[in-house]
């Protein structure tokens, strides 16, 4: 498999701050201007991980985009989705001085707790690996779209009320709901790429945490879950750098604490009866992990729903 080397980009914060941007209005969604990103000379040496979503609508794409294994087809396309951890590559551009266009709207996983949305990736199958072609839309397609975004792009730059976030989660999912219909379009006869280990095993995972198996057995190890996929664990780990850029270990680690922040922010459990519940025989150790995957505590994290 090919290595290179990975840059993580952690906050909406941290990508305004790398692209030249002023920091974001607000720091867990932000709305771009697509031709205002300016790509370095060397932007195909470094494969990148976005640790929020990111919805783009692009016109006078020039580069190519290798999206975990495979390239992503730009070819006629304009709009395309990534989930949080997946790994891409931007190659150089055909005609550096095309004239571009579009946006780019960038969502913190954080934005989406206690919402509709929480299990985005799980409802929306075009933020999945085995979606390699960027979505076509026709010029009344596009309209209904752009009218959507800047909807969201009026409410957060307007000052912050009570209403400001059930509104942009409702226009979100509004323009998901569009993006789902125009992509079942598109892609009725689309065959299924070669990322299937990877959507079993996150499915394996969900199952494994909907059930009492976390408090009889603890956490999957490494071992268990590459053998219930039929590969070796130096395989998974491998597969899991390129597709993620984690290692094995921290992709299950990633799906227990999204585990916790769902049941933190839905649940009125206590934190101890919810690390009995993931399978922790101790509390501390549940917060001491939660603490350094979030930089928050468990309460620090229940008390921001508040």
């Amino acid at each position: 498999m090919e290595q290179r080397p990975i840059q993580r980009i952690k906050t909406i914060s941290e990508f305004h701050r790398l692209r030249g941007f002023p920091p974001p209005e607000h720091p867990l969604i932000s709305i771009v201007d697509y031709s205002k990103i300016v790509h370095s000379e060397d932007i195909g040496e470094i494969s990148w991980v976005l640790d929020f979503y990111q919805i783009s609508l692009k016109k006078g794409m020039m580069t190519k985009f290798r999206y975990g294994q495979q390239d992503y087809d730009f070819d006629e396309g304009l709009m395309f989705f990534m989930a949080p951890g997946q790994v891409f590559r931007i190659e150089a551009a055909k005609n550096p001085n095309a004239e571009r266009s579009g946006w780019m709207l960038m969502i913190h996983p954080d934005f989406l707790w206690n919402t509709p949305l929480a299990n985005i990736t799980g409802r929306y199958e075009f933020f999945d690996y085995s979606v390699n072609e960027a979505l076509f839309l026709s010029e009344k397609e596009k309209e209904t779209l752009n009218a959507i975004v800047s909807t969201i792009g009026q409410e957060y730059h307007s000052a912050i009320d009570a209403f400001s976030k059930q509104i942009i989660i409702s226009q979100i999912e509004t323009l998901l709901h569009y993006s789902e219909r125009f992509y079942h379009r598109q892609f009725i006869t689309r065959e299924k790429s070669s990322h299937e280990i990877l959507g079993r095993l996150d499915a394996q995972l969900s199952t494994y945490f909907n059930s009492d198996d976390l408090i009889s057995k603890g956490l999957p190890s490494v071992k268990s879950v590459a053998g219930a996929l039929g590969v070796s664990p130096k395989y998974l780990s491998g597969l899991l750098k390129v597709l993620t850029g984690q290692s094995t270990q921290q992709h299950i680690h990633g799906k227990l604490i999204e585990k916790a922040k769902e049941k933190l922010s839905t649940t009125s459990l206590s934190v101890s009866e919810i690390a009995y519940q993931l399978g922790f025989e101790h509390s501390q150790s549940f917060s001491k992990l939660f603490k350094s995957k979030t930089k928050q505590s468990p309460l620090e994290f229940r008390q921001g729903f508040n």
